[in-house]
C-alpha cells in the first residue's frame, strides 16, 4: 500500500488533515515530506500502527493525546490527558501580559505567578519571551506538573520557573514577597454546559481543568480575592473567562471590599471577551 492509499482509507473516517498529521507522526516525517513521497510504500508495522491511531482519532480522542505535542505562543510542548490542551484563544491572555510586562520599568526582575499552569503554556510562554522575569507556577494536580516540570526542560527554562503544588495561591511558602502581575487560565465552564461540549473535550480532557460550578466562575471568585493581597501596589491581574462572563466578572472585581482599578476586557478573534485585565490599587 502506498502512502496515497494509506490516506485514503484513512479519510474515509476521520478528517484528511488529521490523517496527515497521523502518518507523520507515525513515519517521524512531516507534512511536506508525506506529499513528495505520496508513491511511496508504507511498511506493514507501520501501516498497523497508523491504522491504530486512526480509529483512537476516530472515537473522538484529541489528536493532541495522540500525538503528544500541541504548538503553543511558537513552542512545542508536550501534552497528556493531565492536562488542558493549550488553545489558541489563551494566546490573547500571554500577549496582554507581556504588553503590560514591557510597559514596566527593567531594573529589577518581574515577579509573576501561572496559576493552575497545567502543561505549563503560559508559563513557559512568559519565561521565553521575558527574560528578565522571575515565574511561579501552581497546579493542585501532581500530574499536570509533571507534564508543565518535562516542558520545562525540554525547552530549557527549568532554572526560570518554581513550579509549586496546591490550590491556587495557597501553594505558596509563607512571606512570599509580593507578585507584579498573576496570571491565570482557569477552569470556566458550567457543569451544566458538559452536554454541550465536543466529546472530545467532554469525554478526554480533565475535568479539574474544564469545569467550576454551576455558572463557571466558582475558581475566579476564589483566586480574585487572593490575588488581590498576593499583588503588589499597581499589580497585574489577568484572566481568561468564558463566553457571556463580562458582566459577572466586572461585578466581581467592583467588590466594594477589595475595588481593583483600570478593569477592562480584551476580545479574541470571535469578538467574545476573553482576557479580564485589573491593576491592584
Amino acid at each position: 500500500m502506498t502512502l496515497r492509499d494509506a490516506l485514503l482509507e484513512a479519510s474515509t473516517s476521520i478528517a484528511r488533515r488529521d490523517a496527515e498529521t497521523l502518518l507523520a507522526h507515525t513515519l517521524h516525517r512531516d507534512r511536506a515530506w508525506l506529499l513528495a513521497h505520496a508513491d511511496d510504500s508504507i511498511d506493514p508495522a507501520q501501516l498497523q500502527s497508523f491504522r491504530s491511531l486512526v480509529a483512537r482519532r476516530a472515537a473522538q480522542e484529541p489528536l493532541q493525546y495522540i500525538t503528544g505535542t500541541q504548538e503553543f505562543f511558537g513552542l512545542p510542548l508536550r501534552v497528556t490527558p493531565a492536562v488542558l490542551i493549550p488553545r489558541p484563544e489563551t494566546e490573547h491572555l500571554v500577549e496582554a501580559v507581556l504588553d503590560w510586562a514591557h510597559s514596566q520599568p527593567q531594573s529589577n526582575p518581574l515577579h509573576i505567578a501561572d496559576v493552575g499552569t497545567g502543561s505549563g503554556a503560559i508559563a513557559l510562554a512568559l519565561a521565553q519571551n521575558l527574560p528578565h522575569a522571575d515565574i511561579t507556577a501552581t497546579d493542585l494536580s501532581s500530574a499536570a506538573l509533571a507534564v508543565a516540570r518535562a516542558n520545562a526542560a525540554q525547552l530549557g527554562l527549568a532554572s526560570r520557573i518554581r513550579f509549586l503544588e496546591g490550590d491556587l495561591l495557597a501553594a505558596l511558602p509563607a512571606k512570599t514577597p509580593p507578585f507584579d502581575a498573576i496570571v491565570s487560565n482557569p477552569p470556566y465552564v458550567p457543569h451544566t454546559d458538559a452536554p454541550t461540549l465536543a466529546p472530545q473535550v467532554r469525554d478526554h480532557e480533565p475535568s479539574l481543568a474544564l469545569y467550576a460550578g454551576a455558572d463557571g466562575l466558582s475558581l475566579h471568585r476564589r483566586l480574585i480575592p487572593q490575588a488581590f493581597h498576593a499583588l503588589r501596589p499597581g499589580g497585574l491581574l489577568a484572566l481568561e473567562i468564558g463566553f457571556g462572563q463580562r458582566t459577572a466578572l466586572t461585578h466581581l472585581l467592583t467588590n466594594p471590599d477589595q475595588p481593583w482599578q483600570n478593569i477592562r476586557f480584551l476580545d479574541d478573534y470571535a469578538s467574545i471577551p476573553r482576557v479580564a485585565l485589573a491593576t491592584r490599587p
